[in-house]
C-alpha cells in the first residue's frame, strides 16, 4: 500500500504561479508511482471550468481561500487539519499554518516535512504584525516539524545557529525549462526585442527583488535593452513603477507569462539574466535561469552566491550594477554562461530533487529525532569527559561555527 502524502502550501496544480507550484507538479511526475498524493489547491484561482478532482495521479481538493497573503494562515490551517484525516505525511510548503504543527506532533502520529521558505519574516513587503507572526511560526515550523528543508546552505546556516538543529538542503530544479527556442516570424512580431540583444529579468515586482534598482540603472543606459517581466499590477510599487518606466524605449514592461514555451522562448533568446533577489533561499527564476545557460548578474547576498557557487557576477547597489553592465565583455558573458549551465546540469534537475524528497519522507518514519548541530558527545556529563585527558573533548564545536551569513 502507498504512503499518502499531502502537499500543503500551494496555490495548486496545474502549476500556474510560482516554485512551490512548479516543485508540487513534479514530485506528483516523479513520484506518483511511489506515493499517493493529495495536493490542497485554492479555488480562487481555478474556475470551476479548470478545477478537476485529480491530475497526473494526485487528488486536487480545493478551499475557498488565497494560498497567499494574509488568508495564507486560514488556507494551510484548513488543510492541513483535512489531511490529518486522509494522509500518513504532511508536506508543507511554508511556515503560514506553523502554529498548529505542536498539536499535531504531539496529538498524532503524522509525519511533517516542512520547508521554511527562506527567511519569510524578513521580507520588505510585510507589516510589523505579519513579520512578528511569521517569526513566531518558523520557530514553530522548525521545532514541531520531523524535518525541517531549507532550499539553500545559507537558509541551513541560518536555522543550525538560530534553533541548533541542522535542516536538509534541497534546490529547486530546472530542467522542465526549453532551452534554443529559436523566435520565429510571428514571435518577433509579438515581441520585437527578440530580434535584438537584451537582459532578462522575471519576478514578483516586490522591494526586496530591487526591481526599483533595476529599472533606475538601465533608464540611465538607453544602449542597453532591458525585458522585465512581473505582476506589476498586484501592488503600489509595482504600479508606480510601471507608470514610472513605461515611457523608455529600451525598457520593456510584461505582466505575467505563463506558458512555459513564452517565457523560455524570452529568457532563452536573452544575452544576460539580472537577479535582484535579496530575500529568500534558492530563488526557481535563478535556477531556471542558470539551466538555460544564461550569464548571470545577481544581488550578492550570500543564497544567491551559494546557488550560483560564486561563479556570477554580483552587486549591492546602483553604482555596482552599473559599473558591471558597462564592463563586462563578450567573453566574459560567455565564460559565465558556460559555468551557470555546468552547475544548473549538475545541481538542479528535477529526478534529483525528487530523490531527495523521496528519502526524506522514508527516513520520517526511522528516525527517533533531529540532528543536532552539536555531536553526541557533547550531550555526555562533563565529568565523564574530565576522565579522559584528550584535548579535542575538551573543544565541541558547532558543526558550522566558523560559517557565517551575509
Amino acid at each position: 500500500m502507498k504512503t499518502k502524502v499531502a502537499i500543503i502550501g500551494t496555490v495548486g496544480l496545474p502549476a500556474k504561479y510560482g516554485g512551490f507550484e512548479t516543485l508540487a507538479a513534479h514530485l506528483v511526475e516523479e513520484l506518483s508511482d511511489q506515493y499517493d498524493f493529495t495536493v490542497y489547491c485554492s479555488s480562487k484561482k481555478y474556475s470551476k471550468e479548470e478545477r478537476s478532482d485529480e491530475w497526473n495521479g494526485a487528488k486536487l481538493k480545493y478551499l475557498p481561500l488565497e494560498a497567499n497573503g494574509i488568508q495564507s494562515i486560514p488556507y494551510d490551517t484548513l488543510s492541513i487539519l483535512h489531511a490529518l484525516f486522509t494522509s500518513d505525511v504532511l508536506l508543507v510548503l511554508g511556515v503560514a499554518g506553523a502554529w498548529l504543527l505542536p498539536f499535531v506532533k504531539l496529538l498524532t502520529n503524522k509525519k511533517i516535512i516542512i520547508s521554511i521558505d527562506g527567511i519569510e519574516w524578513k521580507r520588505d513587503k510585510w507589516p510589523l504584525a505579519a513579520k512578528l507572526y511569521l517569526w513566531w511560526a518558523e520557530k514553530l515550523a522548525v521545532r514541531f516539524s520531523h524535518i525541517d528543508i531549507s532550499d539553500n546552505e545559507s537558509i541551513q546556516d541560518y536555522t543550525s545557529l538560530r534553533y541548533k538543529t541542522i535542516s536538509r538542503v534541497i534546490e529547486y530544479g530546472a530542467d522542465h525549462t526549453k532551452v534554443n527556442l529559436a523566435p520565429s516570424f510571428q514571435h518577433i512580431e509579438s515581441y520585437p526585442f527578440l530580434a535584438e540583444k537584451y537582459a532578462v529579468k522575471v519576478c514578483r515586482i516586490e522591494p526586496e527583488n530591487h526591481v526599483h534598482t533595476i529599472l533606475k540603472v538601465f533608464s540611465e543606459l538607453p544602449d542597453r535593452k532591458l525585458v522585465l517581466v512581473g505582476n506589476w499590477n498586484n501592488s503600489q510599487y509595482g504600479k508606480d513603477l510601471k507608470a514610472q518606466y513605461s515611457k523608455f524605449e529600451n525598457i520593456n514592461l510584461l505582466d505575467p507569462i505563463y506558458n512555459q514555451e513564452t517565457i523560455d522562448l524570452i529568457r532563452g533568446n536573452a544575452s544576460l539574466y539580472i537577479h535582484g533577489h535579496s530575500a529568500g533561499g534558492t530563488n526557481p527564476s535563478l535556477v531556471e535561469a542558470m539551466f538555460l545557460g544564461l550569464p548571470i548578474i545577481s544581488n550578492g547576498v550570500s543564497y544567491n552566491r551559494t546557488t550560483t557557487e560564486h561563479q556570477a557576477f554580483y552587486f549591492s547597489n546602483e553604482k555596482e550594477l552599473k559599473n558591471i553592465i558597462a564592463t563586462l565583455t563578450d567573453q566574459d558573458l560567455k565564460n559565465c554562461a558556460g559555468q551557470m549551465k555546468k552547475i544548473a546540469e549538475r545541481r538542479y534537475t528535477w529526478k534529483k530533487i525528487a530523490k531527495k524528497y523521496s528519502n526524506l519522507i522514508e527516513e520520517t518514519f526511522t528516525s527517533k529525532q533531529k540532528t543536532k548541530v552539536y555531536p553526541l558527545i557533547s550531550e555526555l556529563d562533563k565529568d565523564i569527559l574530565e576522565k579522559y585527558n584528550v584535548g579535542h573533548l575538551k573543544n565541541v564545536k558547532l558543526f558550522n561555527e566558523s560559517n557565517k551569513i551575509a
